[in-house]
């Protein structure tokens, strides 16, 4: 992290990111106190966790509580991207149990990754869902009420960018804020968790996901009358400065061209989640298994067409691939140490191409070869 704040010291700060700065140095020398809070503000902050846990049960309501947001809020832009790229955590969840990657994993593997991605599924949602609670609240009572947000243990980081986008309306500035505070409070959590480096991280299977480009991220959207796919790939997912500078493309990328994001919200408010990779490509996925149990495997894809009389790709639904999860508190701490983060928050102007179509079916295509190859070695 210092070493990358090193080079970029020729990328100068603007003023709105100087006051951030200034005030981030503020709170940090003077701490924030928790003690008393004023009845209404208590009822205020019970009702938000209670709704937060209510829609906190699995990926599907997390991703269309997202979404939904986003339709009331459309100036929170991190509400359409998180929706998004929660779609591809559920997608990877049900993969665990499709016919693809099953047959790379043992029953407890598969149940380790679904843990560490559930996990972290769930850790983003409890985090940043009280945050979008407290400013629907905040605009209807024409208030800043984001004084709350230690009582509901949000990084001081976020409190300092909330009160700035109420004055200043920095779309840009929030949504990033937002990908450096949620990969941030993960790094801790999930990435460097003991248990889930041991069972996940240091695992053939995980090696494997750089090998196999397994960690594509797909924004689909219809075009013409066919529904094709943008997205990125995510390369060394232990990399917090890998994961924020995705963070940053994946936002550009979907916000970049409005007609494109129009596009994309439209095809995701007419096709629910429901976790199967079916929501987006029905030619090539089904969530109704239709293998045969013991015929030899073959090759069945090409160019992302399916041969002649081979059956569909096998998606389940989340509901049936994966049980809910009842999960442990999250971890207290504030991830925020220095003021040097918010060169995160520098814009970059490039453009970003997404085209993902082709490598994503090179993957599907990998995947099915890895599949047979090892069913023939272990049969």
């Amino acid at each position: 992290m210092i070493i990358f704040f090193k080079k970029k010291q020729g990328s100068k700060l603007t003023s709105d990111l100087l006051e951030i700065k200034s005030q981030l140095q503020k709170r940090s020398v003077t701490p924030i106190q928790t003690g008393h809070i004023a009845r209404k503000d208590r009822h205020l902050l019970e009702q938000i966790r209670v709704n937060t846990r209510m829609l906190n049960i699995n990926n599907v309501t997390r991703t269309k509580a997202y979404l939904d947001f986003y339709r009331c809020f459309p100036e929170i832009h991190w509400a359409f991207l998180g929706h998004m790229v929660s779609r591809n955590g559920g997608w990877n969840m049900t993969d665990l149990k499709g016919d693809l990657l099953s047959r790379l994993m043992n029953e407890q593997t598969k149940q380790s990754f679904f843990s560490f991605l559930e996990r972290g599924n769930w850790l983003i949602f409890q985090d940043v869902y009280p945050q979008f609670l407290l400013y629907a609240e905040s605009m209807r009572r024409h208030e800043n009420l984001f004084y709350l947000l230690p009582h509901l243990n949000v990084s001081l980081f976020m409190e300092v960018i909330w009160n700035h986008f109420l004055v200043k309306r920095d779309h840009y500035m929030l949504a990033i804020a937002l990908v450096i505070n949620e990969q941030s409070y993960l790094e801790e959590r999930v990435v460097q968790h003991h248990v889930f480096k041991e069972q996940v991280f240091h695992t053939l299977e995980f090696m494997l996901q750089d090998l196999l480009s397994l960690n594509h991220i797909l924004f689909p959207f219809q075009l013409d009358e066919e529904i094709t796919c943008i997205g990125l790939t995510l390369h060394r997912f232990g990399s917090l400065h890998e994961r924020i500078m995705l963070g940053k493309r994946l936002y550009r990328l979907l916000f970049q061209d409005p007609e494109q994001k129009e596009r994309i919200l439209r095809w995701a408010i007419t096709h629910p989640h429901t976790g199967s990779r079916k929501d987006y490509w029905k030619n090539l996925f089904n969530d109704v298994n239709e293998g045969v149990p013991g015929v030899s495997l073959k090759r069945r894809l090409k160019d992302c067409q399916l041969k002649k009389g081979a059956p569909k790709i096998y998606s389940p639904r989340l509901e049936y691939a994966w049980a809910n999860v009842a999960h442990p508190a999250a971890e207290v701490g504030d991830w925020y140490t220095d003021w040097p983060i918010v060169h995160y928050l520098i814009e970059d102007n490039e453009s970003i191409n997404g085209e993902i179509v082709g490598d994503y079916c090179e993957t599907l295509e990998n995947l099915e070869l890895v599949g047979i190859a090892k069913k023939a070695i272990f049969s």
